[in-house]
């Protein structure tokens, strides 16, 4: 099955001269969303993951059944103020400004073995901010994985852990 049918574009979103890939036509269609959870599952499975994480909000998406699919817990990595309880924060740099994102300080246990999940790899900046933050939590990160890569951007660059996309996108 190619997912890529199943992937629309959408110009000029959020602003003009954006072109979103839009996931949303993937997760309606029963087939391909399984293949696709099923084809993570099997990339991720030899890294032996104790936790699936995934980035807010289109990552949960992913996570969650990824999660289920490999037989582990999941949790988040969320915006600032999203998350009750005790938590720790990591501050990084954007384009034009900078982020902030938590995750509960008790969410992993030192030396767990975590992959982490979002849907789009862009420029990499969130992805390695979520790295970085549940390592300073104890995490072992194994992976990180996208349903979509966008490789004109360079955002692989960013990582340093082993990677896996679905489907790219050179233009």
């Amino acid at each position: 099955m190619d997912l890529k049918n199943h992937i629309r574009g959408i110009a000029d979103f959020p602003k003009p001269g954006i072109l979103f890939y839009d996931i949303s036509p993937l997760l309606a269609h029963a087939e391909a969303w399984k293949e696709a959870v099923d084809q993570l599952a099997e990339a991720l499975r030899p890294h032996k993951p104790d936790l699936v994480v995934g980035i807010e909000s289109r990552g949960f998406l992913i996570a969650a059944p990824l999660a289920l699919a490999l037989g582990t817990g999941f949790i988040m990595v969320r915006k600032h103020g999203k998350l009750p309880g005790d938590k720790v924060a990591h501050s990084y740099d954007l384009e034009y400004g900078t982020d902030t994102i938590e995750v509960q300080a008790d969410a992993v246990k030192p030396g767990q073995r975590v992959v982490v999940l979002d849907d789009l790899l862009a420029t990499g900046g969130t992805m390695a901010a979520a790295i970085s933050l549940l390592r300073r939590v104890g995490a072992d990160v194994r992976a990180a994985a996208f349903l979509v890569e966008l490789t004109f951007l360079n955002g692989r660059d960013k990582l340093d852990v082993p990677s896996v996309s679905l489907l790219s996108y050179d233009s």
